[in-house]
């Protein structure tokens, strides 16, 4: 969905969305987070060169699953036929990808588990007010995911730090988003609560603070760091916190312009971006750094390995939708008293 999509459902234009948010387009799925995550970690473990049934753990990062109880990396592990592994979703917002990758790294150094699959995907587009036309534009759907594995070799995630913005709760939040009395009431209206301004203070300093925690333990500066990839959530967020850091924009990965905010798939996509893109090479240092509600905030430092390509290529697919971008949202805007009628196809 192209900014100019967008402009014929809500008052904006392309113009207006980029230069607040660095944002073109985004796109939105005829999936569920968990078919999305599903076709994320076949081609990760395609990659990797390693089977399903070695698997161990599965991680699915997500805001958005389809279901609570089970959980979503439940239907992922069956589906990839990781019969060994166990499962849980973990949900910190966006940062549910970076912190998954922590708790899988953890327990891979303590020798409770020897290899991961840890995902991120969100299908958040069902969570968007379009009646709000300040936040209805910034998120995407989208899935990414990595495989990681015990070695001898100091590599992986050498160090990560966790935080969490005291009394921050407010700024960005979905209320309703979960169990509540008005699930036997049907009184839910499902809009996002977004103070930007906040967001934009908190996110830099807190983002910042971990990132200064994780050089510091690993005795770095940010002049060892070949490569940062930060959580794509606004441009500007992105352009403060390198400034802060006092980190080149050159040495920065930004896909935001191509995906939106996908929450916590947004720092997987953009590494295999950077992948598919020849910007990562065997050894490099690489920073990441997430921020999220609650506003939950990390950092980490990865020691990429010695090889970029990837050991084979899954043929694993999803069926296309067969239907404009418009057909897709119809009961999206209808419940949010949107008339997209004209724009529907014939």
């Amino acid at each position: 969905m192209t900014n100019d999509d967008m402009a014929k459902i809500v008052d904006t234009s392309d113009e207006w969305i980029f230069s607040r948010s660095g944002i073109r387009q985004r796109h939105y799925s005829h999936v569920s987070t968990g078919e999305m995550g599903w076709l994320a970690a076949e081609r990760a473990l395609a990659a990797a060169g390693i089977d399903a049934t070695d698997i161990d753990l599965v991680i699915l990062g997500s805001t958005t699953p389809e279901e609570i109880c089970p959980n979503t990396a439940s239907f992922i592990k069956n589906k990839l036929g990781a019969h060994k592994a166990a499962a849980f979703d973990l949900n910190s917002a966006c940062t549910s990808w970076l912190y998954g990758l922590n708790v899988a790294t953890d327990m891979i150094k303590s020798g409770s588990i020897k290899k991961a699959v840890v995902i991120g995907s969100e299908r958040i587009s069902l969570a968007m007010d379009w009646s709000k036309r300040e936040s209805c534009f910034l998120f995407g759907d989208g899935a990414g995911a990595v495989v990681i594995e015990a070695s001898e070799n100091k590599s992986g995630l050498l160090s990560a730090h966790m935080s969490c913005v005291p009394d921050s709760r407010e700024c960005l939040r979905l209320p309703s988003w979960g169990m509540t009395t008005k699930h036997l009431t049907g009184d839910i209206h499902v809009s996002l609560d977004f103070e930007g301004m906040e967001i934009f203070k908190s996110a830099v300093k807190g983002m910042s603070d971990s990132i200064a925690e994780v050089l510091e333990r690993e005795g770095l500066t940010p002049e060892d760091i070949d490569l940062f990839i930060p959580h794509q959530a606004n441009v500007r967020i992105i352009q403060a916190l390198a400034k802060r850091i006092d980190f080149p924009m050159e040495k920065v990965v930004v896909c935001i312009d191509e995906y939106a905010n996908t929450s916590a798939a947004a720092i997987p996509l953009a590494l295999c971006d950077a992948l598919a893109e020849k910007r990562v090479k065997p050894g490099m240092t690489i920073l990441t750094a997430s921020f999220g509600a609650g506003l939950s905030c990390g950092a980490g430092i990865i020691r990429w390995g010695d090889r970029v390509e990837p050991k084979q290529l899954s043929d694993a697919e999803i069926a296309p939708y067969d239907g404009t971008v418009f057909d897709l949202m119809k009961e999206s805007f209808a419940y949010y008293g949107v008339d997209a009628q004209h724009l529907l196809s014939k």
